[in-house]
C-alpha cells in the first residue's frame, strides 16, 4: 500500500502562526495522522475513509475549548490549513472525496 511522503507538511499556516499553541496543533495533527495510518493499513472503501475523516473532523471538534482555553480558537486560517493539509492528503492517496465533503462534521 502507498505510503504518505514523509516530507508531508501537516497544518503549515497553523504551525507558521503564534495564534495556535503548538501543542494544540500537534493534538489536532494526531487525529489527522491517525486517518494516514489508516488509509495505509490496508485498501479500504471510500465509505471507510470518509467515516474516519468523521471521526478525526469530531475529534478536532472537541479541541476548541482547548484553544479557546489557550487565547486561541480553530476559526478562519486554521479550518484553511486543516482543509488544504486534508486535501493534500485525499490528492496523494487519490481518493475521490471532495474536501468539504471529508470534513463534513466540522463545528469551525
Amino acid at each position: 500500500m502507498k505510503k504518505l511522503d514523509s516530507g508531508f507538511k501537516y497544518l503549515v499556516e497553523m504551525y507558521e502562526d503564534p495564534f495556535f499553541p503548538t501543542f494544540l496543533v500537534d493534538k489536532l495533527k494526531s487525529h489527522i495522522v491517525k486517518v494516514v495510518h489508516f488509509i495505509e493499513a490496508n485498501p479500504h472503501t471510500i465509505d471507510e475513509i470518509q467515516e474516519k475523516l468523521d471521526e478525526m473532523t469530531i475529534a478536532i471538534n472537541e479541541l476548541q475549548n482547548d484553544f479557546y482555553q489557550n487565547d486561541s480558537e480553530i476559526e478562519t486560517v486554521a479550518r484553511d490549513s486543516i482543509g488544504a493539509t486534508v486535501e493534500g492528503i485525499l490528492q496523494y492517496f487519490e481518493l475521490d472525496i471532495d474536501t468539504e465533503e471529508a470534513i463534513r462534521e466540522r463545528e469551525w
